[in-house]
Formats: C-alpha cells, sequence, structure tokens
C-alpha cells in the first residue's frame, strides 16, 4: 500500500535562455514567493513555495520532454516502494537531494511521478 500524506510539488520545463523570464512572470505576475534551490542539479532554474506545495522550474530543450512532473509526499518510501515494484513498475533513481529521500516512475501512458519522504 501507498499512504499518500499531501501533493509535494509541480515541476515546470521551460525553454533553455528563458529561465530567468520565466522567474520574472511566476514572482511578478502569479505572485510566487523564491525559495532556495538545492544546488545538486545539472540544470538552471528556480523553486517557489506556495501555500501546502512547491512549484519548480527548470530549463530543458527538445521534444518530448522528459522532466514535467508532479510529486507526492508519502508516509514511507520504501513501503511505496516495494508497492509498486511488486506490481511490475521500474523505479527510476533520482538525484539526491539533502532532507528528502525519493524516486520516480512512468505511469502507463509516459508520464512522470515522484514519490518522497521527508528525513
Amino acid at each position: 500500500m501507498i499512504t499518500y500524506k499531501r501533493l509535494d510539488h509541480v515541476y515546470l520545463s521551460v525553454p533553455p535562455g528563458k529561465e530567468y523570464e520565466a522567474h520574472l512572470f511566476y514572482t511578478e505576475v502569479l505572485g510566487f514567493v523564491p525559495m532556495e534551490r538545492p544546488s545538486v542539479f545539472d540544470s538552471t532554474g528556480y523553486w517557489y513555495r506556495l501555500p501546502g506545495m512547491e512549484i519548480h522550474t527548470g530549463a530543458e530543450n527538445g521534444k518530448p520532454l522528459t522532466k514535467p512532473h508532479f510529486a507526492m509526499e508519502v508516509a514511507d518510501l520504501e513501503a511505496a516502494r516495494q508497492h509498486l515494484e511488486s506490481k511490475g513498475v521500474a523505479i527510476v533513481k533520482e538525484v539526491p537531494i539533502p532532507g528528502r529521500n525519493r524516486f520516480a516512475f512512468y505511469d502507463p501512458f509516459g508520464n512522470r511521478i515522484e514519490l518522497l519522504e521527508y528525513v
């Protein structure tokens, strides 16, 4: 079983070179509050804090886009992993982020989904 706690974040891709333009839109037009983005990523982008969740943006070139996804916080990440693997779902390792354990997988239609647990 998977015990979901909440929607954690949504990731949006922007074209390379347009990161700051996107940042201005999300802060000045939508009023998103910037937050610190971990330095573990190769791509450039910004993170924003909203009530009860985060929005993450990053540069991605080409089609199809592979980074857009939503992430759910779960109560027990290992139990979620075991459940998904028992159903034949392939787990994708993610770059480690301090304070969060996480992995991703794809649904049968190619949508990327991330599960995470804060440590």
